[in-house]
């Protein structure tokens, strides 16, 4: 494990030169100092500093779902190009660049040990590491002891989001303990179980939840809770019941599909999944989701808001501009002044770039306003006219073309708000052309991504910014979550019926109410999709398609885009043409990823995952 060989106070000072923190800075926790000739001793003697080493701890705890997480550097310029994040990994979206990066391998099937990146295995176990280096200080940093159960409390929460990652990525994982290992030590890399590992990530979350407050509020707002740790149990959980793990080897998978269980060895059968079938992990997961649930500390946000020039801002849009809010559990606190996602997301014309593109088949999963499928003919849906009285989600969620978005100003405000132009238009040669926002020119899919930016805010702003913070854990994953546990041990009750309806309800759908008497799987295919559309662009459908083990029909695709061309002779028209963006393989090795070959070749026994 590649950064298990750093010193300990190449650590210590690798943290502060990025950052410390004071708990009484100004913007609190997560606010940035800078400090230097620090060594273990001054780090830990003195309580600014050491509440600073917890704070870094904190501060890649997104890594895995930055939208920007696939990067190519330039060999020779050492220019850095984000190429998108796991969304431009899956059927979400195509990335921005075509550059060798993960995103890539992914969507073509092409990723292995050799070309897999490293960032999640290094940086799970680099701030692992790091937890065991506070634990292992704790006793003296100058503070009072209930501050330090608390600091260690939020190791522990901090440590099982890590591991979460890794069994996200790899199944079972090298559980360490409390170990901190230096260059001159020889390390184990010995796989723990998968099960052995989601009882790790669950252990520490109980001990954490048994110490910390419900809720974090105040200069602590972003610290973990016992509400995150009862949410990071019930994802875990939830994962650890789906079938790409909850299942016995040989037994056919949803239509049909394999899992790694069905083509590994004995030796590696149960650091992939559990190696059988159990309905009781069905109930856990329910128990879990139920139990956060029943804390009361949570709710749909359901504000709204109205801008002028641009019009009504959904609940659901309105939710992911507010820094503080009833729904967040868990999030990434990002600075209280950010243009990160419109640098990213938003147009050419507006300034911005390097954020991967939506597909058309995400566009085709929002249903109508009325809840309808766009399938289903008599949902109203209109081919010639595809964007108009859709679920609110779409446009809180999709920049399409004619969508409005804010313009600025010389000195780099709003000066209002206007459509994009995604068109292609005939010159006075007939040909197709189109504005540096078009598609084939700004967009290779005729779509860019709207999900969480914020109406007022402008890419490279100095004005007109957004207090946002990155969504980690949010209250509607968890009642999603309740009501797919609740569905595969009892079927669609009322409780699955009352959860789906309000985050539904919550859209703004009417009537957001699913038809009555849907059976198991057709309850379980409506659960699928809403996840899909409410939780869009989050980091969720990479992993929601692998723990259902439907991958093979969802990464098996020709992506499509949408060209839109508008003519003016020899009278008004817009034509809709969908078009063919990329051909997407997977096969059933992906559905968990590969450990980097040079870990594996370090003979100290780990063992790669079926099919690498």
């Amino acid at each position: 494990m590649r950064k298990f060989y750093l010193p300990v106070i190449t650590l210590i000072l690798s943290c502060f030169v990025m950052f410390v923190v004071s708990s009484c800075k100004k913007d609190g926790f997560l606010g940035a100092t800078s400090t230097t000739n620090l060594s273990q001793t001054t780090v830990f003697s003195d309580s600014a500093n050491a509440e600073g080493f917890l704070a870094n701890i904190y501060s890649n705890v997104g890594f895995a779902v930055n939208p920007a997480r696939f990067a190519y550097q330039s060999p020779t310029t050492l220019v850095v190009t984000p190429c998108g994040g796991l969304d431009a990994a899956c059927d979400e979206s195509e990335m921005s660049h075509t550059f060798s990066t993960d995103a890539l391998s992914f969507a073509i099937g092409s990723v292995n040990a050799g070309n897999v990146g490293h960032d999640a295995f290094d940086t799970c176990y680099y701030y692992i590491r790091a937890v065991n280096q506070l634990f292992k200080n704790l006793p003296i940093v100058p503070i009072k002891a209930v501050n330090k159960t608390q600091m260690k409390a939020e190791g522990q929460f901090l440590r099982a989001w890590y591991y979460f990652i890794l069994l996200e990525h790899y199944g079972g994982v090298p559980i360490v303990g409390n170990n901190i290992y230096d260059y001159t030590q020889k390390i184990p890399e010995v796989r723990s179980t998968f099960e052995q590992t989601v009882d790790y990530i669950t252990s520490q979350c109980d001990s954490a939840a048994a110490v910390l407050p419900t809720v974090q509020s105040g200069l602590n707002y972003g610290r973990a809770s016992a509400g995150a740790c009862y949410a990071l149990e019930a994802r875990v959980l939830l994962y650890a019941a789906s079938p790409l793990f909850n299942k016995a080897p040989g037994v056919p998978g949803p239509n049909g599909n394999k899992a790694p269980m069905d083509i590994a060895s004995a030796q590696q059968l149960l650091l992939v999944g559990y190696g059988n079938y159990s309905a009781t992990r069905w109930t856990a997961a329910r128990d879990a989701a139920a139990k956060v649930y029943g804390l009361g500390a949570y709710s749909l946000s359901s504000n709204t808001s109205f801008i002028s020039g641009y019009g009504n801002i959904s609940a659901f849009q309105y939710l992911f501009p507010q820094r503080v809010n009833t729904e967040y559990i868990f999030q990434l606190m990002e600075p209280s002044s950010n243009t990160i996602l419109e640098g990213l997301f938003q147009p050419p014309s507006r300034t911005g770039a390097n954020g991967a593109f939506p597909y058309q088949g995400m566009v085709d999963a929002f249903p109508m306003a009325n809840g309808k499928a766009i399938t289903d003919p008599t949902s109203g849906y209109d081919p010639t006219n595809p964007y108009t009285n859709r679920d609110p989600r779409l446009y809180a969620s999709i920049i399409y073309d004619q969508a409005l978005l804010g313009v600025r100003t010389p000195n780099g405000q709003i000066s209002g708000y206007s459509p994009v132009n995604i068109f292609l238009s005939p010159d006075a040669d007939g040909v197709l052309q189109g504005g540096t926002d078009a598609v084939y020119q700004g967009t290779p899919t005729g779509y860019y991504n709207n999900k969480m930016l914020d109406p007022n805010a402008i890419s490279e702003g100095f004005f007109n910014v957004s207090a946002r913070c990155f969504p980690l854990i949010r209250y509607a994953e968890i009642l999603l979550d309740y009501a797919e546990a609740e569905n595969e041990v009892s079927g669609p009750d009322a409780t699955v019926y009352a959860l789906i309806n309000a985050i539904r309800a919550r859209a703004g759908l009417n009537p957001s109410a699913l038809p009555a008497n849907l059976s198991q799987t057709d309850m379980r295919t409506a659960i699928q999709n809403e996840r899909r559309i409410e939780l869009a662009y989050e980091g969720h459908r990479f992993w929601d398609v692998r723990r259902w083990l439907i991958a093979d029909q969802t990464e098996n695709i020709e992506a499509q885009g949408m060209e839109v061309d508008r003519y003016t002779k020899p009278t008004v028209s817009v034509n809709y043409k969908e078009f063919v963006v990329r051909q997407h393989n997977f096969h059933t090795a992906m559905y968990l990823w590969p450990f980097p070959q040079n870990e594996i070749g370090k003979g100290a026994g780990l063992i790669q995952n079926p099919g690498y």
